[in-house]
This record gives structure tokens, C-alpha cells and sequence, in this order.
């Protein structure tokens, strides 16, 4: 490569590099106008450090049953402002040391649906035909299968792991973001500019990845945060019904406890409410993030700024 050449090339790239860091600071100006979006990211920072800062908060060994400091099913107190268990073990603790297992399964499952989906979506999109036609049949029949459902016979056949309360919540919610990239895929290869690039020898691999990707990642963005807070949902959900990982803590499992102990008929709210009240803020906070990107990407939508 001569010198000219080298530097046209790190010129164009330098170029590429400052509408990136100029379009990131258009978002987040747009983003922090949106009071909901706000937030909602405040309180993922704040449960995301918490849930990072684990290990040193509560340490590992909240988790131990043999080890439990305290009586089972004590309320309140100063010493455990949350209660304990039917173990003895600290509900604060362990609410601290479940959010890691929540959010790295809401987090993965999210991001694996939104990959099949944004790969069954581009791929029928560009393609056409036949094959778009099957590919969407199949799309459609997950489509109307209760999600749910399924999820619940994967977890079932399947040994019990966070591994495959992942994969089962990943396979089964991918055909809402399908459908979606693929609508997306037929607007963007109807444009005057991949006539072009196919006319310039662009092949499929090159059309889909460096035309069409592109354009829908803005709405697989949006989809993938929005996705979050259903799969974590789904995760508890999962676990309640004594299909997650027995082996660690995580919100919806310590439901399943409080339900396992009789904390419902007993009235040891203090058991119920942590949990339930965490999945809560968890979920309502992502969902605002989610729509908060999906109005500063899509203005047309008219969301509120409040």
C-alpha cells in the first residue's frame, strides 16, 4: 500500500470513527431529554453495581445453608433488616447475591433471541420467494405456540442448569424480532442504493451485512432491550415452577422457597415481597429504557418525554 493510499485509508477511518462518536452524542441528547428513560437507566446502574459489587457486599457464603447466622423465618430486624429464610439464611443477602443469576439470565436470553430473530428476519427479508415464505410459516407457528409452554418443556427435558433456562427462553421468543427485522429488510432493499450495490457485483453476504444489518440495528437495539424484562420475568417465572438451577440464587427461585415454606398461608411477607418487588423495578425499568430508545430512534412514534 503507498503512502497516498495509507493515508486516504486512516483519513476514512477517522472519518467513520467521528460520525460514530457524533451520532452516540445525538442519542444521548436525545435520550436524556426522556425523564422515564432516565430513570429507568439510573436504577439498572445502581442494581447493576450492586449486583457486580456481590461478592464484597454480602459475600459468597450467604448462599451456604449450613452456615445460616440466623433463625428461620425471623422478621425485620436491625441485624437482618430483610428477615431470614426457612434456613436462616439473610433475605437481603441472598437478594443481592440473586440479582447476578437474574440479570446475566435476562441479559443472555435476550441477546440470543434477538440474534436468531435478527438472522431469521434478514435472511427471509432478502431472500424472498419460497423460502421466505417456509421460513415464515415456521416463524408464524412459534409465533401463536404459547411461549411459555415451551420454554417449560425445554426446561424440562433438558437438565436443570442458568444454561438452559437460557436456551430455552432464547429458542422460543425470537419470532416477534423476525418478523419486525424482516418488514425492516424488505423497506431497506427497496432503496435506490442496493439496486446499485448489486449492479456493482455486491453479493448476498455483502448486501445483508453492510447494508441491511445496519439499518435494523436500530430496531434490534430497541428490540433487545425491551426483550430484557420479558426474559427476566420468564427466568422467574421458570424458577418459581422449580424448573431453575437449584444450585444457585436467583429472584425467582427465592419465590419458589417462600411458596415451598408456607410463607403465603403464614403471612411472612417479608419472604414474598423482596423478590417480588425486585423482578418488579427490574422489568419496569428496562421496559422504560426499551421505549425511551425506541422513541430517540423512531420519533415518529410520539413518546412522551415525561
Amino acid at each position: 500500500m503507498t503512502a497516498p493510499t495509507a493515508t486516504a485509508a486512516q483519513t476514512a477511518s477517522a472519518l467513520t470513527w467521528a460520525r460514530r462518536r457524533s451520532s452516540v452524542a445525538r442519542f444521548w441528547r436525545s435520550y436524556r431529554t426522556h425523564r422515564a428513560g432516565l430513570f429507568g437507566l439510573g436504577a439498572l446502574a445502581v442494581i447493576a453495581l450492586v449486583a457486580l459489587a456481590a461478592p464484597l457486599l454480602v459475600g459468597s457464603d450467604v448462599q451456604s445453608v449450613t452456615n445460616a447466622p440466623g433463625a428461620a423465618l425471623e422478621s425485620p430486624s436491625a441485624e437482618f433488616p430483610l428477615g431470614t429464610d426457612q434456613f436462616g439464611r439473610s433475605l437481603l443477602g441472598l437478594l443481592v447475591w440473586g440479582a447476578r443469576i437474574s440479570l446475566t439470565v435476562g441479559l443472555m436470553a435476550a441477546a440470543l433471541s434477538v440474534a436468531i430473530g435478527t438472522l431469521v428476519g434478514i435472511v427471509a427479508g432478502h431472500f424472498g420467494g419460497w423460502f421466505s415464505t417456509v421460513i415464515m410459516r415456521i416463524t408464524d407457528w412459534f409465533l401463536v405456540m404459547p411461549t411459555l409452554v415451551l420454554a417449560i418443556v425445554l426446561a424440562t427435558v433438558m437438565s436443570r442448569s442458568v444454561w438452559t433456562v437460557i436456551l430455552a427462553i432464547g429458542v422460543t421468543t425470537w419470532p416477534t424480532t423476525a418478523r419486525l427485522v424482516r418488514a425492516q429488510t424488505l423497506a431497506v432493499e427497496s432503496r435506490p442504493y442496493i439496486e446499485r450495490a448489486t449492479a456493482l457485483g455486491g453479493g448476498h453476504g455483502h448486501i445483508m451485512t453492510r447494508h441491511v444489518l445496519p439499518n435494523v440495528m436500530p430496531l434490534v437495539l430497541a428490540q433487545t432491550t425491551l426483550g430484557i424484562s420479558s426474559a427476566i420475568l420468564t427466568e422467574a417465572t421458570l424458577a418459581f415452577l422449580g424448573l431453575g438451577d437449584p444450585d444457585v440464587v436467583s429472584w425467582g427461585g427465592m419465590l419458589q422457597d417462600a411458596r415451598e415454606a408456607g410463607a403465603v398461608s403464614s403471612g411472612h411477607w417479608w419472604y414474598l415481597a423482596p423478590p417480588g418487588i425486585a423482578i418488579a423495578i427490574v422489568a419496569l425499568a428496562f421496559t422504560l429504557c426499551g421505549r425511551t430508545v425506541e422513541s430517540v430512534l423512531n420519533p415518529k412514534l410520539g413518546v412522551s418525554n415525561r
